[in-house]
């Protein structure tokens, strides 16, 4: 078997982000491997509101997760017709003692729908679901914020299938991860890294902010980053330390190229401009690791998560095209430079939203 069979063989799977079960035959045709969503019942908003939310997504005004249980019977019957499994996320990061019980009932009636993988962030939850004798298929969700490869192998002795690295993670952390999982384990065997859309500046499981209809979202506020020291006027400090000389080092370099501009404003581009189309569309513009796949697959990734839970349905489909169109040059590559040229040449002809996920 060549280099190239072997790469087709262990193809990363696309993981896409349901807002309403209208788009998962589209998603599906358009060449997801499979989907996620939310599932909110109206008792639980009726009775908690935004403040006390089921998956961090309590938005009424459009598209981002399932209300009603009808909806997810019919989900349900397009997922027995399709053979395209949909996980459910229940991922805030902590839950009220008197809501585990519910919680758990809501997650059983799911079940005898036929839905068995759900997306956790609570440890607690996990706890209390496997002592209640639910035997679910369990995700860690990127929420959790996985912190260290000691946590990820005792968090899986209590059954889970999938780790989700949350969006800070580095090649190396996920490499620590994936190869240091104990055998007598058996799981988790799948991994699943963020690829494309929402590259939030916040890691979720320090992120306070509520995604809700009566306030902005904090991740929407515009910001840039830089290294503290460099731009710090410290004139009370005549010393000048290794770390701060490094800083401003760093902060010259963005500025050279181009990624920060002359106001000290992140630009949002390296030395491309952005280019869309007619219809307003660029590929990755709120996030991207296209170029990263080669690296993210030999670190051990399973999964390729596609956020977009109330995006514009249409650029949707489009990313997963041109992310199933990036795997197919992927598994025809026999370089990491050859397959970063030819995904820049093929997809970003004209230029790339420059907001890479994974800059090493």
């Amino acid at each position: 078997m060549n280099q190239r069979e072997q790469r087709k063989q262990g193809e990363m799977k696309i993981t896409a982000g349901l807002g309403s079960i209208d788009e998962y035959v589209r998603f599906i045709e358009a060449g997801a491997d499979e989907c996620f969503c939310g599932y909110v019942p109206y008792s639980w908003s009726a009775k908690y509101g935004a403040k006390m939310p089921l998956n961090r997504r309590e938005v009424l005004c459009c598209n981002v997760q399932i209300g009603s249980y009808s909806e997810l019977e019919i989900l349900a019957g397009m997922v027995r017709r399709y053979r395209k499994p949909v996980h459910l996320t229940f991922n805030s990061l902590f839950y009220l003692p008197e809501q585990y019980p519910e919680i758990a009932k809501i997650i059983c009636s799911c079940m005898e729908l036929g839905f068995h993988s759900f997306i956790l962030a609570d440890p607690a939850l996990i706890v209390y679901l496997r002592a209640q004798g639910i035997d679910c298929e369990i995700h860690l969700s990127g929420e959790i914020g996985e912190i260290n490869t000691g946590s990820i192998r005792a968090l899986s002795r209590l059954g889970l299938t999938r780790v989700i690295f949350h969006r800070k993670n580095t090649f190396a952390d996920m490499r620590a991860v994936t190869g240091t999982i104990p055998i007598e384990i058996a799981v988790p065997t799948e991994f699943e890294a963020f690829v494309l859309n929402e590259n939030c500046q916040f890691t979720g499981a320090f992120c306070n902010s509520l995604h809700g209809d009566e306030i902005g979202h904090l991740c929407r506020v515009p910001y840039w980053l830089a290294p503290v020291e460099a731009v710090e006027d410290r004139k009370d400090s005549k010393s000048t330390s290794s770390q701060s000389e490094r800083g401003r080092q760093e902060w010259e370099q963005m500025r050279q190229s181009g990624r920060i501009d002359e106001d000290g404003e992140l630009t949002g581009g390296s030395n491309t401009e952005k280019s869309y189309d007619e219809d307003g569309y660029l590929c990755g513009e709120s996030g991207c690791g296209l170029c990263a796949l080669w690296k993210l697959q030999d670190a051990g990734i399973t999964h390729l998560k596609l956020v977009g839970r109330g995006n514009y349905v249409d650029f949707m489909e489009r990313d997963i095209r041109n992310l199933s169109w990036a795997r197919e040059i992927l598994a025809n590559s026999t370089s990491e430079i050859e397959f970063q040229k030819n995904v820049k040449r093929e997809i970003f002809p004209y230029g790339c939203g420059g907001n890479c996920y994974y800059r090493a």
